[in-house]
Formats: structure tokens, sequence, C-alpha cells
């Protein structure tokens, strides 16, 4: 873990550079002094076609990031990271949001150890590559 979701309105367009935030978010969790390990980070992005903001009248849109992490990180760590990756977003979107409605919202939910099951050899992978390097 982490996972990051971002749920985004169809309705952004291209001009929302919805890779470009992934390659971001992704590059912020790498950059965490190892309190993310790399093999267990997955960035993803869903675009939603049907949904309904506010009273469904406007061209609104909305991005939704979830983050899944896992149990025993230290608070303030967390604070402060999360704080950081929420400016990351708004200033990704700093532009879109002066040219339209939009709302931009982050929930970042920690899990415990039961009810998480794991299988991972991509961590072997990079252990392996940073071996070699």
């Amino acid at each position: 873990m982490p996972h990051c979701i971002v749920e985004y309105t169809n309705n952004l367009g291209p001009e929302a550079r919805i890779r470009d935030l992934l390659d971001t978010l992704a590059a912020k969790f790498r950059d965490s002094d190892g309190v993310f390990p790399t093999g267990g980070i997955r960035v993803r992005a869903i675009r939603l076609d049907d949904y309904v903001i506010a009273d469904g009248q406007g061209d609104d849109a909305f991005v939704h990031i979830t983050t899944k992490i896992g149990p025993g990180r230290d608070p303030a760590f967390k604070q402060r990271f999360f704080d950081a990756l929420f400016e990351l977003v708004k200033a990704h979107f700093h532009v879109l949001a002066e040219q339209r409605p939009l709302a931009l919202s982050l929930y970042v939910e920690e899990g415990g150890a039961q009810g998480s099951y794991k299988f991972n050899t991509i961590h072997a992978r990079l252990k392996t590559a940073q071996g070699h390097a």
C-alpha cells in the first residue's frame, strides 16, 4: 500500500491532464523516505460517466481521491504528507478551477491487518533491480 484511486467526472476532458496527476501522486508516494514502499504503490483513475453534482443543473465537475494505507504510520507524518499531497492536487487543478465549477476532495482510509490480504512479487523485482544498478 498505498492504493490511490482518483475518481473524476468525464466533463473535465483532456485539460484535466489526469495521467499527469497520476504520475505526480505516484512520485509523491515514492518520495516518502521509505514510509510507503515503492513496490506497494498503486495509483489509478476511474472516469465517471454517470453522476449527479449539487442541483444537477450546471456543468459542475469533481475529482475525488481515496487513498488507502496500512496501519502504523506516525500521525504527524501522515498529517504533513497528506496536507502536501492535497496541495499538489490543488496546484494541478488551479487553472481549471478558475475556469469552471470544480470540487476537489481527498479521503484517507487507514486499514488494519485483519481483512487485508496481499501477495506481491514486485518488491523482489525492485530489490533485484536496485542490486544491479
